[in-house]
């Protein structure tokens, strides 16, 4: 019986074959395609987004992983797309002779190669015009009703520029949101992309992580905490007519937030930062990451606040003028990038 047995079972394996053969290659074939196209979605299909209540198209449904940039924006420009530059200051010293040298690098590298860098505003929230009008081009906005910024006077940055956007000129049809510490070391192309503004993501900013503070200014129907960018309003590049959308949203935001006791202890000095991207996810306005945008001085990614080792330089400690033009260098193996922007600081004030 055995023997008999093993005898019919080789037959009917011998007559199955071919069948099982196909049925294998069939499942397979099945298996490898739910994969690939399982991959595919997984890694670049995100879906319809909405620009200006309009769906994006198919073909921009597809993201460069690095930049997370649509591929068919990676195309190169038909033309050079001027940008404005635009930063907010107040008439503080401390505040002078950072936009001074801000202003010194953008003259140096603006008519340079590879620039888009178009012409340049000092938004001053002061109210009144101050020594440096006639060195640095600027327009005077008012400053916050008395106690509305609560002693956080970056609450005026937002209400600075929706005067300015109101009230001014602006040839260019894209700005660079700036502030007074920025050095240009290079010079900048417009990086942003038709409804796609850039900006650099900070790796402090967090919202998926203070989703339940997030969903105080952004509700659910508004769609997931992701859409909240991880940036602040500078540096951005973006079109003039979606910043005028979002100005106001990104004003009356800051005050709710800094109005919220939660809020408020939890974002610091950062809360508004966090209501410009709030504002911008509300819009739909969604950000070209771009780690190259700005250089950030951070050791291992960590903040070093309250804390001073062998050497430093803090800008804090020139509150009442600028640092002296004989400042120390940074001793030996220091990051050739600090060694550079000390040098543009050194060069600009003498």
């Amino acid at each position: 019986l055995v023997a008999g047995q093993g005898r019919t079972l080789r037959t009917r394996v011998i007559v199955m074959k071919p069948l099982v053969f196909f049925f294998l290659l069939s499942l397979v074939f099945s298996f490898v395609t739910y994969n690939l196209i399982t991959m595919v979605i997984r890694y670049t299909f995100v879906g319809f987004e909405k620009s200006n209540s309009k769906a994006v198209g198919f073909t921009q449904l597809f993201l460069d992983p690095i930049i997370h940039m649509p591929h068919n924006l990676t195309k190169p420009k038909p033309q050079k797309l001027l940008f404005h530059i635009a930063l907010t200051a107040t008439d503080t010293p401390y505040s002078k002779w950072q936009c001074r040298i801000m202003y010194y690098w953008y003259l140096k590298k603006k008519n340079l190669p590879g620039s888009e860098m178009g012409k340049f505003t000092r938004i001053l929230h002061s109210g009144t015009p101050d020594n440096l009008m006639d060195e640095i081009p600027t327009f005077v906005v008012d400053p916050l009703p008395q106690g509305f910024d609560m002693g956080y006077i970056v609450l005026n940055r937002p209400w600075a520029f929706v005067q300015w956007l109101e009230k001014a000129t602006i040839e260019e049809e894209y700005i660079l949101m700036a502030e007074p510490d920025h050095i240009f070391l290079n010079p900048l192309p417009n990086l942003a992309y038709g409804d796609y503004p850039v900006a650099f993501p900070f790796f402090y900013m967090k919202p998926a992580e203070h989703e339940e503070i997030i969903r105080k200014f952004f509700p659910k129907e508004n769609g997931p905490v992701t859409n909240v960018d991880p940036i602040g309003n500078s540096p951005v590049i973006i079109k003039k007519n979606l910043l005028e959308q979002v100005a106001t949203t990104w004003m009356n935001i800051s005050l709710r937030m800094k109005h919220d006791e939660e809020t408020d202890k939890t974002f610091g000095w950062v809360l508004e930062m966090y209501a410009y991207a709030v504002a911008s996810a509300l819009h739909g306005v969604q950000h070209i990451l771009r780690k190259d945008f700005m250089l950030q001085l951070v050791v291992q990614g960590v903040l070093t606040y309250g804390k001073i080792g062998d050497w430093r330089f803090n800008k804090r400690s020139y509150i009442k003028g600028p640092p002296p033009k004989n400042l120390s260098l940074p001793p030996p193996n220091v990051p050739e990038s600090v060694e550079n922007q000390l040098a543009l600081k050194a060069t600009s004030e003498e």
